[in-house]
């Protein structure tokens, strides 16, 4: 292993794209795209990767400020480098970006910043594909979509058209000094959400957190991360979601050190709870009355995950200390039992909406014969069914753990894999090739020798 050396990061630089032709080019420079490099870079496979911005961007100027790694540093990384940080600790956002500079350094990765992808399409007259980018043209014979899943900010059509409120999606958000005075509604429970709506209650404001469906996996249990009870448990490499769950929200946090997300904790903290946003009507939202079947799905979810470790600890005969205090619950608050269904929103001194509403993606760039009506990917595991064209990074692409830093690296594998044996089917040749080419290199050899 190797150790992060802060001093030591490299200078990428935006730079004009050498190469006009390339046999595979990775679009994208975040986690997707620094893994897929290395283990192209393994097995021999010349490449390039281009980013529009910085290596791991995202990760700079994508979050907001206190924002760090939902897993702990022993788990959310590569398996060729450590970070340089307490291994149960959670890395800050800066970390995780130099980290993923320094990784990329390790294996001198052929990446070109500041370089735009702007079309590809499939070759008409030729093999492989046409790439317009910012810094001209390039012919590659594979492309890789390493962009990940968080590429264009979702804020629903519902959200009101209201100069007197500061609308901004979590993607937007860098800290509480940003909102105007006043009262903050916050639009979704999931890891972004809740941090930022627990942030801005920190900061004495008056919150409001919209909660929908949602799981709600212990921070830690009897000592183990909930990374580590996934694992064990054989849920991070769930290939299929469960019906009815596959855009289901995550809340954890890995702020102050890791916590368990508790609603009714942050209820008695001074948090008002409400339902899923229903609509917006003359300066009035209204909420659906699901709040309390919310919280109580999540709370089973919570509570199936202890009951399946216990398990896990008793079957295996684990010396890990019991934690009963962990299915202790707070008292319903008022907000819950008696739950808000209409706000008007200047009555109740809310300035600001923050829109924690999840992402789309983007792939209007990739212009090729690999998505389905809807517009989603059509893939087996990253393996495009448009020939030559791999997506990496995305929700479910092989497993649960796909989005995740370590689950990105090992999707790439089986991508570069792919593409490696792709390419020594395309080297081929056949016994009178050759031949063919014996008597060529054997006549190049006699005509070097007549003087």
């Amino acid at each position: 292993m190797t150790d992060l050396n802060q001093a030591a990061l490299p200078e990428y630089r935006s730079r004009a794209v050498e190469q006009t032709e390339i046999d595979t080019l990775v679009v994208g420079a975040g986690q997707a795209g620094v893994a897929i490099s290395e283990h192209l870079s393994k097995l021999g496979v010349p490449h390039l990767v281009l980013e529009r911005s910085r290596i791991a961007e995202a990760w700079r100027s994508g979050r907001w400020d206190s924002l760090v790694a939902n897993g702990p540093a022993w788990h959310d990384r590569f398996p060729g480098m450590e970070f340089d940080l307490d291994p149960d600790g959670f890395a800050p956002k800066e970390m995780v970006a130099d980290y993923f500079e320094a990784y990329a350094r390790q294996f001198n990765a052929p990446i070109r910043t500041g370089v735009e992808v702007k079309r590809v399409v499939r070759n008409a007259d030729r093999p492989g594909f046409t790439v317009e980018t910012s810094a001209g043209v390039i012919r590659a014979n594979r492309v890789v979509a390493a962009t990940g899943p968080f590429q264009r900010p979702l804020i629903p059509p519902i959200a009101p058209r209201d100069e007197r409120l500061m609308q901004i999606h979590s993607a937007e958000y860098r800290n509480p000094q940003q909102l105007p005075e006043g009262g903050v509604l916050v639009v979704g429970a999931g890891s972004s959400g809740v941090q930022i709506a627990d942030e801005l209650l920190r900061a004495g404001k008056r919150v409001y957190l919209s909660v929908g469906p949602h799981d709600r996996p212990p921070r830690s249990y009897r000592n183990r991360d909930f990374c580590w009870w996934l694992g064990v448990l054989g849920l991070w490499d769930m290939e299929v979601a469960q019906p009815g769950k596959e855009h289901v929200t995550i809340a954890v946090s890995g702020a102050r050190g890791g916590e368990t997300i508790d609603f009714r904790r942050l209820a008695q903290q001074g948090m008002t709870l409400v339902g899923l946003t229903k609509a917006f009507e003359g300066g009035v939202v209204s909420f659906q009355a699901d709040l309390a079947d919310n919280l109580a799905r999540g709370d089973e979810n919570y509570l199936a995950l202890l009951d399946a470790a216990d398990s896990y600890v008793a079957r295996n005969g684990l010396d890990l200390p019991e934690e009963p205090e962990a299915r202790r619950t707070f008292p319903e608050p008022d907000c819950v039992s008696e739950p808000i269904l209409e706000l008007d929103l200047a009555a109740a001194g809310i300035t600001s909406i923050v829109w924690a509403t999840g992402y789309a993606v983007d792939f209007s760039w990739l212009q090729v014969d690999a998505f389905d009506e809807q517009g989603k990917p059509k893939h087996q595991r990253g393996v495009s069914s448009e020939p030559g064209v791999y997506f990496l990074g995305l929700p479910w692409l092989s497993r649960r753990g796909s989005t995740f830093i370590w689950g990105v690296w090992h999707d790439a594998k089986h991508v570069a894999d792919h593409i490696a044996t792709q390419r020594k089917y395309a080297e081929y040749r056949d016994a009178g090739q050759r031949r063919d080419e014996r008597g060529a290199c054997g006549q190049s050899a006699s005509l070097s020798g007549v003087s």
